[in-house]
């Protein structure tokens, strides 16, 4: 369907925005001398503008629907990416962060709403996958920008370069798409399962709801595919949308986006602070860990079908887990931190390569899980901006307040806050996704 494709299409686009913007972070750290402070005010002000800005771009999506959104902020977020490029100090840095998260933050919501309309319409999970294109689109912009510093380009070109670039292509990617209608998804024509409803009389596939709201193999309710999911009445769930499961829903998104901020923005400075890596080889790490997780996504939605969302969700925090440990681990390794002992600093580098690559296979697939749970019921517009608000602010505060433990202590001990959250993960949403459910 061609709402499918341009949605999906935007996500791979901001994807590569989001691979502009931090696989570039070591570089602008030592262009502009920054240091852990810096870093840090720098990823506070992001996240301050994107916080203000979610919440009005869930009360625009209700009016203008999140296509008609999306066009409108996709191409600004994008062309954004010049401020930083353009910045000659610090205080000019964090002036076009703040401008850039505000635009972040209208984009996130408005392709959070579009994913769960694109899902509903289809009535089988697919979110995974829709994420999937956004961090192929970050493996391949990190990618990118790896191969050209190692070139020797300059990073305040690179980044110059993109944002026209991915301006343009923005613009023309969503200048096609079909406007999605304001107001409730049921209102507005997007009823879920409409692409593989049963005809009256007859039984629903497998796993699929029949238009009684009843699966149609005997036995079963749909929990191992969230979107399948529909209370008797054809309403919300019974638990969705009670505030105090909504509170933690985003927690638990929160939780995910710390852990994948702290590699966007923080592993290739650990790699290059830490553990003596180079600016470029810091732009490898953060790929890494871009390509596990987008590979985990491609087979996210089978996975989640074959052994349910609460094994999921627990397997998915367990490995995020496993894999913080690992990097935590490459700091102690012999010579790690010494700059003349070439052999050690490439283990230490090789251990934390493999961390990362754990951790973004394991929070591959838990905002997808929890953006379904609350695209499949009604309000998801609503609901999706309220919770999106919470779990990107938590993504965007987390690494502001691992840059603050930085200075203040140290850069591996400030790593113990997202590995605390995925243990999180893996111990506290498990009951919570069952209880939701």
């Amino acid at each position: 369907m061609a709402g499918r494709g341009t949605i999906m299409l935007a996500y791979g686009l901001t994807g590569v925005v989001n691979a502009v913007w931090g696989a570039t972070l070591p570089a602008t750290d030592a262009r502009l001398e920054l240091g852990p402070g810096r870093l840090g005010g720098l990823l506070m002000a992001l996240a301050a503008g994107a916080l203000v800005a979610m919440p009005v771009a869930g009360w625009l999506a209700d009016r203008w629907g999140g296509q008609r959104l999306l066009r409108a902020c996709a191409p600004a977020a994008a062309l954004a990416l010049a401020g930083p490029a353009l910045a000659t100090g610090p205080e000019a840095l964090v002036a076009a962060a703040v401008v850039l998260g505000v635009l972040f933050g209208l984009l996130n919501v408005a392709l959070s709403v579009q994913a769960a309309a694109a899902e509903r319409a289809l009535g089988r999970p697919v979110m995974a996958t829709v994420h999937g294109t956004w961090t192929l689109g970050a493996v391949a912009g990190g990618a990118a920008i790896t191969a050209s510093l190692r070139a020797g380009a300059d990073v305040r070109l690179l980044m110059a370069a993109g944002a026209a670039t991915l301006a343009l292509a923005m613009a023309l990617a969503l200048a096609a798409g079909k406007p999605t209608p304001p107001g409730n998804p049921h209102r507005s024509g997007y009823v879920p399962h409409a692409a593989h409803a049963a005809q009256p009389g007859q039984p629903s596939q497998p796993g699929q709801p029949s238009q009684t709201g009843q699966t149609g193999q005997t036995g079963q309710t749909g929990h191992h595919d969230l979107p399948g999911q529909s209370d008797r009445k054809g309403r919300d769930g019974p638990r969705v949308g009670r505030p105090w499961v909504m509170v933690m829903l985003g927690v638990i998104g929160a939780a995910a986006f710390v852990t994948e901020g702290a590699a966007t923005d923080w592993a290739g400075v650990h790699a290059t602070r830490v553990l003596g890596a180079d600016p470029a080889t810091g732009s490898l790490v953060y790929t890494v860990f871009f390509v596990a997780m987008t590979a985990v996504r491609f087979v996210g939605d089978a996975v989640r079908t074959a052994l349910g969302v609460v094994t999921t969700i627990l397997l998915a925090g367990t490995t995020a887990t496993a894999g913080y440990a690992l990097v935590l681990l490459s700091g102690f390794l012999p010579a790690a931190n010494a700059a003349n002992a070439a052999n050690g600093a490439s283990a230490a580098v090789a251990c934390a390569v493999a961390g990362w690559a754990l951790a973004g296979a394991g929070m591959a697939v838990v905002w997808p899980i929890v953006a379904s749970l609350l695209g499949a019921s009604d309000g998801a517009a609503r609901r999706l901006s309220a919770v999106t608000t919470v779990s990107y602010g938590g993504g965007l505060i987390g690494p502001a307040l691992i840059g603050y433990v930085a200075t203040t202590a140290t850069l591996p001990l400030a790593l113990l806050i997202p590995a605390a959250l995925a243990l999180l993960v893996a111990t506290v949403a498990p009951p919570l996704i069952k209880a939701a459910s």
